[in-house]
């Protein structure tokens, strides 16, 4: 008996503890399939950061659309007067709307694929944070951005949050898994 009246279990209990290190061959090889596998939270996690991340990006191009002869004339230095300008932002607008569009709808797709447990889908989705949160560090130190809330403050935190979701043990376990549809390995018989 403990000193609270609790029960105390006898002995000692073995609980499996988990490496600092794997070897690189450990974590190439496929987990073995139970029977029904739950989602783990890391995935539902990481899926709906990368929809929110798709939210966030959607309202940064509605506000660029909305700013955009402020942002042509405050960043770009060009001041439009004559039509033949006027049209050339216009063009500009709308190739940045098209090409953010396109990307935000491949995060969407990227997301669902997560989201069954797509393995390549969380591999890119994670590449894609890691550049952003890349490429607005190196704003921010050559001193061209400010990491700011109006700035990327909220996009660069999101990408953090979907490396470390879809990073986890979990997550790379319910994405590397042994689907029942997959075909055995050929084995090579002499």
């Amino acid at each position: 008996m403990s000193r609270r009246g609790r029960a105390v279990p006898a002995g000692p209990t073995s609980v499996e503890k988990r490496t600092a290190y794997e070897p690189p061959a450990r974590l190439a090889e496929r987990e073995p399939a139970p029977k029904r596998v739950r989602r783990p939270a890391a995935t539902t996690f990481g899926t709906v950061l990368v929809v929110l991340r798709v939210i966030a990006g959607v309202i940064w191009l509605v506000s660029l659309a909305l700013q955009w002869d402020e942002v042509v004339e405050r960043e770009l230095d060009v001041v439009l007067e004559g039509r033949p300008e006027a049209a050339a932002a216009d063009m500009g607008l709308k190739v940045v709307l098209v090409v953010g569009s396109i990307l935000l709808v491949i995060q969407l797709v990227l997301a669902v694929l997560i989201w069954f447990g797509s393995n390549g889908a969380r591999i890119t989705v994670m590449l894609f944070s890691t550049a952003t949160i890349t490429a607005a560090a190196l704003d921010s130190i050559t001193g061209d951005v400010e990491v700011t809330i109006q700035t990327t403050f909220l996009t660069v935190a999101l990408d953090i949050l979907v490396l470390l979701a879809l990073s986890s043990r979990e997550a790379r376990s319910f994405a590397r898994r042994t689907r029942g549809f997959a075909r055995p390995r050929r084995v090579d018989r002499p």
